[in-house]
């Protein structure tokens, strides 16, 4: 049988690596729900819309087509961004457009309509609580603010980022753990029923077979 997985945590916690992992294990599709938000924040830079002008954004959205592939490729209305939504001011551009109720409307709505045929492994800020609810296996991973940074700028290497500074990041992490915390509409929180996996001190491998056995429990059990 299959069934949908959430994953929930902080930023650069290992939430979309660890999801394209699982999903090669299982052979499910991976929705990486943070890319929909960082696709919006880039468009709307580029468009020179404010980030806090809720109505602007979402006429945007009209308009707007977000792709993603198998192999991990991001496509904002029919270009490659799949590096570029990762810069840092897009970052923080994201968690900005996620604070606007009537934006996650509309792409929570995308995502859930994405995931009705199961067989989905979903990961952001509230799959669980709010995209997801009814998720048969739900994760919350975290690590630390340090461990999540050196991670960061690990990958902002392998892309090949200038713009590369690890405590800038660090303190760019902490800032938006706080912006998605606090945000007014679904902050950012672990459900009741998820499991929460600290991966500060593990590795990939490690943090995946750990998931791996709570999903086989799961299925074993329906």
């Amino acid at each position: 049988m299959r069934i949908n997985i959430a994953i929930d945590g902080p930023s650069a916690a290992g939430k979309s690596t660890i999801a394209k992992r699982l999903a090669t294990q299982l052979n499910y599709v991976h929705l990486d729900t943070g890319a929909m938000y960082r696709c919006t924040a880039l468009k709307a830079l580029k468009s020179n819309i404010k980030l806090d002008d809720e109505a602007a954004v979402c006429e945007m959205l009209k308009t707007t087509d977000i792709k993603m592939t198998s192999d991990g490729q991001i496509f904002l209305d029919g270009e490659d961004v799949t590096k570029e939504i990762r810069n840092d001011d897009v970052s923080m551009a994201a968690s900005d457009v996620s604070k606007l109720e009537k934006v996650r409307e509309d792409l929570v709505k995308r995502q859930q309509e994405m995931a009705k045929d199961k067989g989905f492994i979903m990961d952001g800020r509230d799959i669980g609580t709010v995209v997801l609810k009814d998720a048969e296996v739900k994760i919350f991973l975290t690590a630390s603010v340090e461990a999540r940074a050196l991670r960061r700028y690990k990958q902002n290497q392998e892309l090949g980022i200038l713009d590369n500074d690890l405590e800038k990041i660090k303190e760019d992490i902490a800032q938006r753990d706080y912006q998605d915390t606090h945000r007014e509409h679904s902050p950012s929180r672990q459900a009741e029923d998820a499991i929460k996996v600290d991966t500060s001190d593990l590795t990939i491998d490690e943090v995946v077979d750990t998931i791996m056995k709570i999903v086989s429990e799961r299925i074993g059990s329906k």
